[in-house]
């Protein structure tokens, strides 16, 4: 398993594990290490701008399989794994659709979510094992999520998945990984060397993050689970979202705050709500 990873690691140079561009670090007050960790933080974005045409093209093809009642699943180990597990932890809440649209694996499963699993990530043939338990079919879609591109876990399990003819993706911060020519669609997001060299969970971790939003919150929409720039499908599951879902409908229904709550909770969700008066979905401008 670990002759998988040197292989990988000897045929590639990794920017994600190149000098920091900052030296001495220990002799740093603390405004210079913010300041120069903000720094490289402001480059994350310029650099998931230039993959805009590859998450585009993931995303619609996505789409075009969870339409016909595919699943998405991240698989990742570490911080991508954590960071995946993260993002599809959040949709059902927001969005109102059931928990198993989107699922989040990591290598070493939940217990490596708060805690490292030695030499999890370097069996190649766990992942598969893994989404086999969700018995995932060729209408599903898969995206791999790790920062060097070269996790022997997530490459294994997007050649598993292509090879039973499922639909892949990825996300690495390397040009050029093993993990990118595994996958049907590549994400190629560059972050560069870390603030503390090889710290990939700092701006590499960073784009997976701005990245997994953009897919998950343009999945969501295009799948109807907005209306106009609102979240109508919301788990009314705290105090806080049924204020904003009263909100939503004092201004799209000209009520006042008692009634809307009302209205709200009687229906469960804002979209039944609005729906209850029929005619009134295009009406939700704030």
């Amino acid at each position: 398993m670990l002759l998988w990873r040197s292989q990988y690691c000897q045929i590639m140079q990794k920017l994600t594990e190149a000098p920091s561009h900052y030296r001495h670090l220990e002799q740093m007050p603390v405004a210079e290490l913010l300041k120069g960790i903000n720094q490289e933080d402001q480059t994350v974005p310029l650099a998931v701008e230039k993959a805009l045409p590859q998450i585009e093209k993931f995303v619609e093809a996505l789409v075009e399989k969870m339409n016909n009642g595919g699943r998405l699943f991240y698989i990742g180990a570490g911080t991508s794994g954590r960071l995946g597990i993260l993002d599809a932890s959040e949709i059902p809440p927001t969005y109102g659709v059931a928990d198993n649209w989107v699922i989040g694996i990591i290598a070493g499963g939940d217990t490596a979510i708060r805690k490292p699993i030695e030499f999890a990530e370097d069996d190649p043939t766990q992942a598969w094992k893994d989404l086999k338990q969700h018995f995932i079919n060729q209408q599903d879609v898969v995206l791999g999520i790790a920062a060097s591109g070269t996790t022997p876990y997530v490459i294994g399990g997007l050649h598993d998945c292509r090879a039973n003819g499922i639909l892949t993706g990825c996300i690495a911060s390397n040009a050029g990984t093993p993990l990118a020519a595994a996958a049907d669609f590549p994400i190629e997001v560059v972050t560069g060397p870390e603030f503390v060299t090889g710290s990939t969970r700092m701006k590499a971790g960073t784009a997976q993050k701005l990245v997994l939003n953009m897919i998950s919150t343009t999945l969501m929409i295009r799948m109807g689970r907005v209306l106009d720039n609102k979240m109508v499908d919301m788990q009314l599951s705290n105090t806080k979202l049924v204020d904003r879902g009263a909100k939503i409908l004092m201004n799209a229904l000209q009520l006042d705050y008692p009634t809307a709550e009302a209205l709200l909770l009687e229906h469960g969700s804002v979209r039944k709500a609005l729906e209850s008066r029929s005619g009134v979905e295009s009406s939700i401008q704030v």
